[in-house]
């Protein structure tokens, strides 16, 4: 378990975290979600005893990180997949991690293997690919066999297979009552992934809560309805003071409202339906709804004018 309690610090004038409080728990998947800037990073080096917090606390397993004995048997993470010594082989890499840990030697072949290193042991890691070097990095977050591992951009550099794989290995270890708690960019892998969301904008908490509530407070949800028999559904939806929505691709939109209900409806006059969905937005879309006042960083569309001038530029040329 991991628990931080008025979690703040400051550079100079930039507070990067502010006054962060939260828990993560044992036997789950907890994503970490925030903006560029929001202070992700930061909140997981001050975890590790890299950084000084300005205020606060922040314990493993109840102690600081600094009175852990042996620390990578109680916590494994990878933030930096290219923090190693490039001229030492795989092997040696993490044979020098282990023995600083008091780790048995057996464990370097046991979790080279886990992560698919195996046939490149003896390689300088300085050779390998972006992929390569991330695999070794969660080996040496395994390396200790702890029960909090985490994770930042785990999946950076991993091809479809390694991906699959990473999901797999962080739902596992969660599945043996280990606390796992990842960060990542990638949407769309964090919600076939995560459990529960901790959520932070510009160093402050904005959400702490399960991927479904997650989604469901920050989203629209609504039922989607085709049908040959447009106006007469209209009509029966109206006096049933159901309020639709005409969309302009010829699908009708009922806010909240239960498919059961519609469907019961529709069969009870007869209306053929060609389709009856509930939607609801994706992690995507919810993150951006809630974190649209913290981005930090805004890119914008090139306007006509600047679009004028590139192209006469090249003209010229």
């Amino acid at each position: 378990m991991i628990e931080l309690e008025g979690l703040t610090k400051r550079y100079g004038e930039k507070v990067a975290v502010n006054n962060l409080t939260f828990t993560v728990r044992p036997g789950i998947v907890t994503g970490f979600l925030g903006p560029n800037g929001a202070g992700k990073s930061t909140t997981m080096r001050m975890m590790l005893g890299l950084d000084r917090p300005t205020a606060g606390d922040v314990r493993i397993d109840g102690q600081h990180y600094d009175r852990l004995k042996d620390p990578l048997r109680y916590i494994g993470a990878l933030l930096d997949a290219k923090a190693m010594h490039g001229g030492r082989s795989a092997f040696n890499h993490l044979l020098c991690l282990a023995q600083s840990n008091g780790i048995p030697r057996g464990r370097v072949d046991e979790v080279l293997d886990t992560v698919g290193l195996t046939a490149v042991a003896k390689k300088k890691a300085k050779g390998f690919s972006l992929g390569m070097g991330q695999r070794l990095g969660i080996a040496g977050a395994l390396l200790g066999d702890p029960r909090i591992l985490m994770f930042d951009e785990p999946v950076n550099g991993l091809d479809p297979e390694g991906i699959h794989w990473i999901r797999n290995l962080m739902k596992s270890l969660a599945a043996q009552g280990r606390t796992v708690f990842v960060s990542s960019h990638l949407m769309s892998e964090m919600a076939l992934t995560a459990d529960h969301l901790v959520v932070i904008g510009q160093g402050r908490l904005l959400a702490d809560t399960s991927m479904a509530d997650f989604i469901e407070q920050n989203s629209r949800s609504y039922v989607r309805i085709r049908t040959p028999q447009r106006e007469r559904l209209l009509d029966v939806l109206h006096g049933a003071g159901i309020t639709v929505v005409e969309t302009g691709g010829g699908a009708l939109e009922v806010d909240g409202g239960k498919p059961e209900h519609i469907g019961e409806l529709a069969a009870q006059h007869q209306i053929v339906l060609h389709e009856l969905s509930p939607q609801q937005a994706s992690l995507e879309e919810a993150f951006m709804q809630l974190t649209a006042e913290s981005v930090e960083y805004h890119a914008h569309a090139e306007t006509p004018r600047e679009q004028q001038t590139w192209g006469d530029g090249w003209k010229g040329n």
